[in-house]
């Protein structure tokens, strides 16, 4: 019997989803699930729908709830952490303050002002459960699904090299069952290479059975509802020459392109047929709402039938792989670049193949990324770095230098502006930064 702990299982979608995967794998079946999180009300209701997953499946499993940490890591082979640091009312100033000075962001969860200051936020919980890991579970194999992916990952690793912690984003996998579907191709028959960084991989190559199949992904590109539905990143592969794997509403904060002018706003990030075009401030609006909802929700999923099927996440995969039945499983995961993509940053966290095994997680080496991508990846990458320096040594002066080359804010503020900005953002963030306590 092996033991799966989930810190932060209130986060109940993506923990819901993740339990039934695992359970699907006859291997994992008699699996003790461990349900920890620091919200009761949350708790309860997530153990209640994996208790509704076990009846339904007739599995094995056990079911533990606690809102102890130490409890739920001790002797565990597999943990997920899905946590979020902060809710809304501290969120959204990570947007709103921002805007104030005329940088717009979409979604903020991922890298630039907002991005940097969730993780700035977030990287203490995070390297404390590291800690705890190493202390009750060394073996394990960590899957962190918090964003932002990239810093959170880098600073883990770095803190805790000898930890198995990698980092899962749907993005990949969701993008190439989307190029697939745009060319007609079943996704059995699609094989890719992807690399990068997170939310900023690009498919160096993505062929059906065999076949480039680039060229039919610009054929369908002619048809106005695909060339529209992702305005942004079909914007992107048009001038670059690779698909992107994070949506239009995210990529455009992530460069200089497409929002530093209300008509450029206007003409690629609000009009776009995809679940998020790019609109200002979308997450908030989205937490906004689920922070009165969320509740009535939970509700009436807990009333419908459970549904077994597995789902296209990889974390059930990589444990199967690891500590179930053996299968060999290869996923993109978020690991540090140690000979892994040349023209990137030695030792940064990037999103590569990554094989996982008896043996554990392995990546992949892929070469250098084509030059005008690697120089679009460098910069944030190096952003990334001083950011997460900044936030281990508790330097405020390398969280203003992280982001006055960020590419978005650097195309619309000054220096003098940005600092401005940083300042304010650090003011309102103060009480959730013990890191920079004493400096």
């Amino acid at each position: 019997m092996h033991k799966i702990a989930f810190i932060g299982a209130g986060s109940f979608g993506f923990t819901r989803g993740l339990v039934r995967d695992i359970l699907s794998f006859p291997a994992l079946a008699d699996s003790t699930i461990t349900l920890m999180d620091i919200d009761k009300e949350r708790l309860d209701f997530i153990t209640t729908e994996v208790e509704r997953i076990v009846a339904a499946g007739n599995y094995p499993a056990k079911v533990v709830s606690t809102m102890n940490r130490a409890e739920a890591l001790d002797g565990a082979d597999g943990v997920v952490t899905t946590i979020l640091q902060g809710g809304v009312d501290v969120f959204r100033h990570d947007i709103e303050i921002p805007k104030k000075y005329g940088v717009d962001i979409n979604i903020g969860d991922t890298r630039g002002p907002s991005g940097i200051f969730r993780f700035l936020r977030t990287a203490p919980v995070l390297l404390d459960i590291c800690a705890d890991v190493a202390k009750y579970c060394p073996k394990a194999i960590f899957l962190n699904y918090t964003n932002p992916m990239a810093m959170l990952c880098r600073a883990m690793q770095g803190q805790f090299p000898d930890i198995q912690v990698t980092g899962l984003c749907h993005s990949v996998q969701g993008t190439a069952m989307m190029l697939a579907d745009w060319i007609g191709a079943p996704f059995n028959e699609i094989t890719y290479v992807c690399g990068g960084i997170n939310h900023q991989a690009w498919y160096i190559d993505f062929k059906w059975n065999g076949e480039d199949a680039y060229p039919l992904i610009r054929k369908a590109m002619e048809k106005p509802e695909i060339l529209k539905s992702e305005q942004v990143r079909n914007d992107m592969f048009l001038h670059l020459g690779y698909y992107v794997t994070e949506s239009s509403g995210h990529n455009s904060e992530y460069v200089s392109w497409y929002r530093k002018r209300p008509e450029l706003i206007e003409e690629y990030c609000t009009h776009g047929t995809n679940w998020n075009p790019g609109r200002y401030a979308y997450i908030r609006d989205e937490y906004q709402n689920v922070a009165n909802t969320w509740r009535d929700n939970i509700k009436e999923q807990l009333e419908k039938p459970v549904d077994l099927a597995r789902g296209h996440e990889y974390a059930a995969s990589i444990f199967n792989a690891a500590f179930g039945d053996g299968t060999i499983f290869e996923f993109n995961g978020n690991v540090r670049n140690f000979g892994l993509i040349d023209n990137l940053p030695e030792g940064a966290c990037v999103e590569v193949p990554v094989v996982a095994t008896r043996r554990g997680v392995d990546p992949i080496h892929i070469g250098p990324l084509p030059p005008q991508l690697a120089l679009l990846n460098n910069i944030s990458s190096r952003c990334e770095e001083l950011a997460v320096e900044g936030s281990i040594e508790g330097n405020r002066e390398k969280i203003y230098h992280a982001i006055y080359f960020d590419p978005l804010t650097s195309a619309v503020l000054s220096l003098a502006e940005i600092k401005s900005m940083v300042d304010e953002m650090f003011e309102v963030n103060k009480d959730w930064l013990p890191q920079f306590a004493c400096k």
